[in-house]
């Protein structure tokens, strides 16, 4: 008899355990790479004193092109990434890539900052600062080189970046807007 007393406790754990890694599970995988470009505290001065708050700067991507950055502020660090992965989540955007690179070299600007985007030969890398670098990664970018020219302010620079990758065109898509076709335009 002990040994049925031991194979029903044996089941016993094996459910709980099972239960356990089902709660644990139950969070779906996300399709998206997300990354915390910068988490700032932030203060308000009031009548009694300063409240004190968090903002979060994140990009989401999906490693193909795909790519999208959020602000969130919230009185808990968790709370903030939260709200602002949500938001990056709402603001995604389709990027134009040449095989592992960029077709061309361009200039994203937002407010002050501006960002230098260069295409580079398979093999070079990422060669970018932090904030850039968040945003080439998740949006699928593995050999690049980038240059921050003015503002080096993380949420400036995030959106710098966003927007010269969305103003990258490829050959197909020049020639369909001059009406020709991309094997004249490549010459």
């Amino acid at each position: 008899m002990p040994y049925q007393d031991n194979a029903n406790s044996n089941n016993r754990d094996n459910r709980r355990n099972d239960r356990r890694n089902d709660r644990r599970e139950a969070k779906p995988e996300s399709e998206f790479i997300e990354k915390v470009v910068s988490l700032n505290r932030v203060s308000k001065t009031v009548k009694g004193g300063r409240i004190m708050k968090f903002s979060a700067l994140c990009v989401v991507g999906d490693g193909k092109g795909r790519v999208g950055y959020g602000l969130g502020k919230a009185g808990e660090v968790s709370e903030a990434i939260r709200k602002g992965l949500e938001d990056a989540k709402k603001n995604i955007v389709n990027v134009t890539l040449k095989g592992t690179s960029i077709p061309h070299e361009v200039i994203g600007t937002f407010g002050a900052g501006r960002v230098l985007l260069k295409p580079a030969p398979a093999g070079t890398g990422v060669i970018a600062g932090g904030a850039v670098r968040a945003v080439v990664e998740v949006a699928g970018i593995s050999d690049i080189r980038t240059k921050c020219l003015r503002s080096n302010n993380p949420a400036n620079v995030v959106a710098a970046t966003v927007n010269g990758l969305l103003s990258l065109r490829d050959a197909e898509q020049v020639a369909k807007q001059r009406g020709k076709t991309a094997d004249e335009i490549a010459g």
